[in-house]
């Protein structure tokens, strides 16, 4: 835990001495809050409460999901092999990166529901306080599957594979526009993604819905994707050169 705690500690000082990449790495999101959100609180489709949960996850996705370019710069110049020869074991090499991750990702989420508020978002504290735990949870099974990808593939093909992953991704979470617009075909094909779920709960939560079904999948399914995004990150991290 102590070697847990410094890694952390090590990788956030890093990110937030960095704050062009703090701010660049969310800005797609806010450009979508600021010049679409108006938009689509007009047209009738949805209102804040319905954009902002699904911004998050947009967040989730451009943010942790694309952790792994980190891990892609260390393996090239050799600074995970020296890590690696380090008494820290390598699970504890994986879970600080996910946790210093899952922190970024959390400043950047209060940021956005904070700008959210002041352009017209009315969802209930308690519910924007459930919507960061759940997207907080939805960032550790992220940033663990994207370090998984970075160490498996080969490290040019990272950026491109991941880039054209997480579009497709985002729009059948229904993140822009409610899948229950989409025609039957595509509404099925993003049932099969986590994310949808992720979306959906947070925007039940938003709603003030604290015991709706959508909640309950949004939850369990997200915590089923943490646990596995750690388990398959944690076999890779140990056989990686083992």
């Amino acid at each position: 835990m102590t070697a847990l705690a410094a890694l952390t500690g090590h990788y956030l000082r890093a990110s937030f001495s960095n704050k062009f990449s703090l701010v660049f790495s969310a800005l797609q999101p806010f450009l979508y809050l600021v010049l679409f959100g108006p938009l689509f609180d007009r047209s009738g489709v949805g209102s804040w409460d319905v954009l902002v949960p699904g911004l998050l996850v947009q967040l989730g996705l451009t943010s942790a999901g694309m952790a792994g370019f980190g891990i892609v710069f260390d393996h090239r110049f050799g600074v995970l092999e020296r890590m690696r020869v380090t008494p820290v074991s390598r699970v504890t090499l994986l879970l600080g990166r996910v946790l210093r991750d899952s922190v970024v990702l959390l400043v950047q989420a209060v940021a956005i529901i904070a700008a959210g508020y002041a352009l017209g978002l009315r969802a209930p504290l308690a519910g924007a306080l459930g919507a960061l735990l759940l997207i907080t949870v939805l960032a550790v099974g992220l940033a663990s599957l994207s370090y998984t990808a970075a160490l498996t593939m080969r490290q040019e093909l990272f950026a491109p594979v991941m880039s054209t992953v997480v579009v497709p991704l985002m729009l059948l979470s229904g993140a822009l526009l409610p899948m229950s617009l989409a025609p039957a075909w595509l509404d099925v094909l993003s049932r099969l993604t986590p994310f949808r779920y992720a979306v959906e709960g947070m925007r039940a939560l938003f709603a003030g819905s604290y015991t709706s079904s959508a909640l309950v999948w949004g939850v369990v399914v997200s915590l089923a994707f943490a646990v596995l995004g750690v388990t398959l990150g944690t076999r890779r991290f140990q056989t990686e050169n083992a």
